[in-house]
């Protein structure tokens, strides 16, 4: 993947990847988290996926919906910005990633997402309660990044959500949204016009997290 200016109100040519969550089909049962964490590998403490509870109404006609939430994978993404030595930035195909041989660990990119979407690697693992643990490399890690020397684990760098792009890769679907036991998300390209997504992304239900901040999240839901 090779990195990419995204012009406000144009896409690049190829597979623009976007994901759509329907809030009424989601029934808060975090198999979206599970299977993210077990795709990934993630440490303890991280999850790329992780599933809030957002408080409607006025009590006491009050509701509680679940809102999955990934990486959003802004068109104009914060973190990019902040980046010092641009191991965060935004591929061709839309996602956001990070080049773990250049992440310096400053975790400037945390603070400065707004969705709470980025986690530091401190090195933690689950080798004393599971047997093997650390026999398999998480996938998203194991990718040929270029000539800038071997293969390490990303401790002491920041980790987060890719849409699994190892996954994409081999024409497969984010571990997220394969094992959705409600049919709540939809992966797809945005620029092709008959793709699931790109009609779900005009729904009049259809919104996006923290719009007014400009980021122009790729993850859209639908009320």
């Amino acid at each position: 993947m090779t990195k990419t200016d995204v012009s406000i109100g144009k896409r690049p040519d190829g597979p623009q990847w976007a994901m759509v969550i329907d809030l009424q089909k989601c029934v808060g049962c975090d198999s979206c988290t599970v299977a993210c964490k077990a795709e990934n590998r993630t440490p303890p403490g991280i999850s790329y996926n992780v599933v809030l509870e957002d408080e409607q109404g006025t009590f006491p006609n009050v509701r509680r919906v679940n809102v999955p939430r990934p990486c959003m994978q802004c068109d104009e993404p914060p973190c990019v910005a902040v980046c010092p030595v641009n191991a965060t930035y935004k591929a061709d195909d839309g996602t956001v990633v990070i080049d773990a041989d250049r992440c310096i660990g400053c975790r400037y990119c945390i603070t400065a997402c707004p969705y709470g979407a980025r986690s530091f690697d401190f090195g933690e693992t689950y080798s004393d309660e599971m047997q093997g643990y650390d026999d398999v490399q998480s996938p998203e890690w194991g990718v040929d990044r270029g000539a800038r020397g071997s293969y390490k684990p990303p401790v002491g760098t920041v980790r987060k959500c890719t849409f699994c792009v190892h996954r994409l890769a081999h024409g497969e679907e984010p571990a997220c949204c394969e094992t959705c036991i409600g049919d709540a998300r939809y992966f797809g390209d945005l620029n092709d016009p008959n793709s699931k997504v790109s009609k779900l992304v005009a729904d009049p239900r259809a919104y996006r997290l923290k719009e007014e901040l400009g980021t122009k999240p790729r993850v859209y839901y639908l009320r």
